[in-house]
């Protein structure tokens, strides 16, 4: 219900995104980590420099395949992507090691962690996504709902992934607020309901306690 009412508010004074048809959309990402699972450790406590590699998608079958690195330096967050093409992805989940260094410096990266630190897929992070954007301020509001996880990587492509599990309470959503300079008064009022509780939340974190059946999940 909440989501709904500043849903309401905010397309009074936002867009609906672009690449969003009808009032979500699927977004599916694989997290890799290293042997001594370091993306965990530094997110755990709060270390302000950290990476964090990610394959991501938006859903199933033949939709184009991403690959980001997603960096936090001095509390601002900074992506690097390429497109993958599926014979490249097939080859990452199958351990990389037959894949060539070429142009794309994203992948370069990921294949030296791969050799180096031994880094692999984790866990898949799939959820349903309301976004809204603005251009003054480079305004982004998203609404991820139903967010789920599985350690089965293999099926992330499949029109169902195996072995999912919620990351939170039934009912319990996330609200995310991005934006470059600042954040104008009149979307920021339209957030105002009385209940909102800020709060670190990382999807890959949770989703990995999720899947090793670490609950209850609470904010």
């Amino acid at each position: 219900m909440d989501l709904a009412v500043i849903a309401e508010r905010l397309s009074i004074v936002m867009q609906q995104d672009i690449h969003q048809v009808g009032d979500c959309y699927e977004i599916r990402s694989i997290y890799f980590d290293d042997a001594w699972d370091r993306c965990m450790d530094e997110n755990d406590a709060g270390v302000d420099c950290r990476q964090k590699y990610r394959i991501r998608t938006y859903g199933s079958g033949n939709a184009p395949i991403n690959l980001e690195i997603k960096a936090k330096q001095n509390g601002l967050t900074k992506k690097t992507a390429c497109r993958l093409t599926r014979s490249e992805y097939d080859r990452i989940i199958d351990g990389g090691n037959d894949l060539e260094f070429g142009d794309k410096k994203p992948l370069n990266q990921l294949l030296l962690q791969m050799r180096c630190a031994e880094m692999q897929p984790k866990v898949i992070i799939a959820y349903e996504r309301t976004a809204f954007v603005h251009p003054i301020g480079n305004v982004r509001i998203t609404f991820d709902r139903n967010i789920m996880a599985s350690r089965k990587c293999t099926s992330f492509l499949d029109d169902r992934i195996e072995g999912m599990v919620p990351l939170l309470p039934v009912g319990m959503h996330i609200l995310e607020v991005k934006y470059d300079e600042y954040l104008p008064d009149v979307i920021a009022k339209q957030l105002e309901i009385g209940k909102l509780q800020q709060t670190a939340f990382s999807k890959y974190y949770l989703g990995r306690l999720a899947v090793n059946g670490e609950f209850p999940i609470t904010l």
